[in-house]
């Protein structure tokens, strides 16, 4: 089973929690995943492009409190940041009707020092996140597509995820799982050459009824 890496559309909220102006605060907190909301392109090319949802019931607290969940830097599980094992741990998080935010305190190391400076000045601003889902199981992914000035949209939504594996603190939102976005726009083609075949085969056996039709 395959982990896929995701990133929230936007900004991950990323912040240090305030305490007051004598002391400086440790604890970076932020959202890790963003509900119905739709991400970052994952494909895009004159035809085409790809987008994914994540629906709320994709995540409840139950995957929450049974995953192993890493803070990392850049999804390097060597620069661990905080944790929670099966809701144990430094990491915090909360699931809301919008998303999963999170919080922890920066440990007294080069990374956490690394991850302080860079969320105050700015330099890092998105969350991203590893997950596993089903994809034996027909319901856990949803697919709708719409025509938008001469582009075909692809919306995959994802409403089963069957554990989590980090967050991460990312400079730049964006898709990581380029392995997912390429399969996904090869169901797609394959898809659209499938359906302009039977369009060609419906307009052959259309002649040829006709054909059989003139005889008589």
């Amino acid at each position: 089973m395959k982990i896929s890496r995701r990133t929230i559309p936007a900004g991950a909220n990323l912040r240090i929690r305030e305490v007051s102006e004598q002391e400086q605060s440790r604890t970076i907190e932020g959202t890790a995943i963003v509900f119905n909301a739709p991400s970052v392109p994952m494909y895009s090319d004159d035809e085409l492009e790809i987008r994914e949802v994540i629906a709320p019931e994709a995540i409840t607290d139950e995957i929450l409190r049974s995953s192993d969940i890493l803070m990392t830097l850049y999804h390097n599980n060597e620069r661990i940041l905080a944790r929670s094992n099966r809701g144990q741990g430094t990491l915090n998080y909360e699931r809301t009707n919008e998303g999963v935010t999170f919080s922890f305190d920066a440990p007294d190391t080069e990374d956490g020092r690394v991850a302080l400076a860079l969320v105050r000045s700015g330099d890092i601003g998105g969350c991203s996140f590893a997950f596993t889902i089903d994809e034996d199981n027909p319901g856990a992914i949803g697919r709708t597509s719409e025509e938008r000035e001469g582009k075909t949209i692809v919306t995959y939504t994802v409403r089963k995820i069957l554990r989590l594996y980090d967050f991460t603190l990312t400079p730049r939102p964006a898709y990581e799982s380029t392995e997912v976005a390429t399969r996904m726009r090869d169901e797609w083609k394959a898809g659209k050459e499938a359906k302009a075949a039977e369009a060609v085969q419906a307009a052959k056996d259309a002649e040829y009824l006709n054909s059989l039709a003139s005889r008589y």
